[in-house]
């Protein structure tokens, strides 16, 4: 049975003298836990008077006298040391003056010289001390700092006080003051191995929050059961055909409370958007918790998704892809992809002023007073980003990151390892808020999670690959409270990312005018023929390409015989085609003549059919060379970044001439300074004029 605490005998010893008797014995009831200290102080006093009368004379008792006054003060500060230093002082100084004043007076006698007046003076004083110490003893302002039975103490948290005590069926939360001028955070949260150790809990059951506004005050929450051993199935949209601006829900931690992420921002909390770094090893259950996000993103009314993942392609995100705007799924088309995300920003930046908003809000989407459609919000979602930094380059996302938020975009980079060697410095500090699962060790725990959160107990490097699903979150929007606090993210099965891409299509938005064009300027037929998948069930079993045009940029089927075919994409020294024309088929292109005469006309492949009356007239080839700059100058002014000889190829029947002699003026571009590669086949960089000055 456990001892009572001093506080509850007290209130017993009162209760006790309210039995009956008057007011004397009532009196005598609360002066009798005081006595004792007088008790010895008096009976120290008498005692000296028969020891005068036999010892007086006798050195043998002088002797013994002094040895057993230094013998009792030594046993004093021996017993003392499991005491407190200030119990064990008072008690030795206090034993040391009774003991040496009564081998005076037994020597010299009670009266002797100053014995008289230091006995009437000390004793009382030194009882007192001992009154005063108890009374002390009795805080009834600490009354709840009391429960945790010296355990602050013995992990070096002496003095600290508990001030308020929240406990939940799994979960209890401690509110500490720290003695000013002693002990600050830094020691609790060094103290929190020692706590866990105490309490026998993992390290992850101990966290440590600071207080923002007192170095003097944190927050202790222990968590003695792990809720999250269980793997969590999704339990379907949790703002089905909602806004993109609601919570968007990704698991639970582990206290129960849902998980959540925010998007877009919010004026009237004053909540930036969202840049999100996604980081965890192979196994952790990374992309398991990002195709949740993605499917609970799919069930809103007005968010668009483009999605990279030039390494695993269909293998994460098939499910998806008939729900996906625009799937990435090679280097090619991801690079593109990137170019039009920041070909986008300011298109949809100044589309947003032109309508009075500051940032991205529900309303954006909706049509406009003047009747111009609304503009979705745009989720540019990354996955196994580190192919995509390493083939490009370490800063490939920097400037979207810093300039997409007020155009409505959010960027989302995930990959195993943010290390500075694959992902800037730069990039991480402005993706702002980070997802972090299992990592191989806190060294990679630190690529995505601050300092302070590490230090509140947050250590995704315990887990490893062990425990897939658990996660941390540290994001826009989320309580500071949650961000040293376990999750695990829901498991999505198939069947049920198919019922999402199913069930919420006609719910999805279309994609603005703005942002189309945009892309399509930047990326070409990267976007404008980008690959749309079928809703799963449907009787169109492989994926179909469309194209947009150039004035409404709806979609419409590839004439599967127009005779543009990957050929023209193909080159060895990023300036020349295959001419299919040569004898052996593999002529060096640098050794073609660009004035020698086309040969004759085997067959013809007829592109349109030619307008009546009309009859194609042959240009020289100075006339010829006029026209390809004109077209290059008009690409430019439609603000188009990159181009190819397959661009130029249908205007090969209004200056008649053939496919080699194009190549080879794309060759004299690229020479001119017009052009420059891009490290892609059949794809070059227009050069403006400011570049190239």
């Amino acid at each position: 049975m456990s001892q009572p605490a001093p506080e509850q005998l007290h209130e017993e010893h009162l209760r006790s003298a309210h039995g009956g008797g008057g007011v004397v014995e009532y009196l005598l009831h609360r002066v009798k836990p005081h006595l004792p200290p007088w008790l010895v102080g008096a009976g120290t006093g008498l005692a000296s008077l028969p020891a005068h009368y036999y010892w007086a004379d006798n050195a043998a008792a002088t002797a013994g006298l002094t040895l057993t006054s230094v013998a009792l003060t030594g046993v004093t500060w021996w017993a003392g040391r499991s005491t407190t230093a200030q119990r064990r002082l008072h008690s030795t100084i206090t034993v040391a003056a009774g003991t040496g004043w009564f081998t005076a007076a037994a020597i010299a006698g009670p009266g002797a010289g100053p014995l008289g007046g230091l006995y009437f003076m000390g004793a009382p004083a030194v009882a007192l001390s001992w009154n005063i110490r108890q009374i002390l003893r009795r805080n009834p302002d600490a009354t709840s700092a009391g429960g945790d039975g010296g355990l602050l103490e013995k992990v070096g948290l002496a003095k600290t006080r508990i001030t308020r005590t929240d406990v939940a069926p799994n979960k209890a939360t401690f509110d500490l003051q720290l003695p000013r001028g002693e002990l600050t955070t830094d020691d609790v949260t060094k103290a929190a191995p020692l706590l866990a150790s105490a309490l026998d809990v993992p390290k992850t059951a101990i966290r440590v929050t600071a207080n923002p506004d007192s170095a003097s005050r944190a927050q202790l929450t222990v968590v003695p059961l792990d809720l999250l051993k269980n793997t969590v199935p999704y339990p379907g949209p949790s703002h089905p055909g909602g806004s993109i601006a609601d919570p968007v829900a990704v698991g639970i931690y582990e206290d129960g409370t849902v998980a959540v992420l925010y998007f877009p921002g919010d004026p009237a909390t004053a909540r930036n958007a969202m840049h999100l770094l996604i980081m965890g090893m192979t196994g952790s259950g990374k992309s398991e918790g990002g195709m949740t996000a993605l499917a609970e993103v799919l069930s809103r009314r007005d968010a668009i998704v483009w999605a990279s993942d030039p390494a695993k392609a269909e293998q994460t995100l098939g499910p998806l892809l008939p729900a996906i705007d625009w799937a990435a799924l090679d280097m090619k088309s991801t690079k593109a992809m990137i170019e039009a995300i920041k070909a986008a920003i300011p298109a949809r930046t100044a589309w947003l002023a032109k309508y009075g908003y500051k940032q991205w809000v529900p309303e954006c989407a909706e049509t406009q007073a003047d009747g111009s459609p609304g503009m979705p919000y745009l989720i540019g979602w990354f996955e196994e980003a580190a192919k995509t930094i390493r083939e490009t380059d370490e800063d490939v996302f920097t400037g979207i990151a810093q300039e997409a938020r007020s155009a409505g975009v959010t960027l989302v980079v995930s990959l195993q390892r943010a290390s500075a060697n694959q992902v800037s410095t730069d990039t991480r500090a402005s993706l702002g808020s980070s997802w972090c699962y299992g990592v191989r060790n806190d060294r990679d725990a630190g690529f995505a999670l601050d300092d302070d959160v590490l230090d509140a107990g947050a250590a995704p490097h315990l887990w490893k690959d062990k425990k897939p699903g658990y996660c941390y979150l540290v994001a826009n929007g989320i309580p500071e409270t949650f961000w040293a606090t376990p999750a695990r993210s829901y498991l999505t099965p198939r069947e049920h990312l198919d019922w999402v891409v199913l069930t919420f299509a006609e719910t999805r938005p279309a994609l603005d005018p703005v942002t189309a064009e945009a892309a399509a300027r930047a990326a070409g037929r990267h976007f404008t023929q980008r690959t749309r998948y079928p809703l799963p069930g449907t009787t169109d079993a492989q994926p179909r390409e469309t194209t947009v045009t150039d004035h409404d940029h709806e979609p419409y089927e590839q004439d599967e015989e127009d005779g543009y075919t990957d050929e023209y994409e193909q080159h060895a020294t990023g300036a020349a085609l295959h001419d299919e024309d040569d004898e052996d088929g593999q002529a060096d292109e640098a050794n073609i003549d660009p004035e020698r005469e086309l040969p004759a006309a085997t067959h013809v492949v007829q592109f349109a059919e030619p307008a009546q009356g009309r009859r194609r007239e042959r240009i020289s080839p100075a006339r010829a060379r006029q026209v390809m700059e004109e077209i290059l100058d008009e690409f430019e002014a439609e603000g188009r970044t990159t181009v190819g000889p397959k661009d130029f190829m249908e205007h090969c029947d209004r200056h008649g001439r053939g496919r080699s002699w194009v190549s080879g003026q794309v060759a004299d571009f690229i020479l001119a300074g017009r052009l420059a590669e891009t490290g892609e086949p059949g794809e070059y960089r227009i050069v403006r004029d400011d570049e190239a000055a």
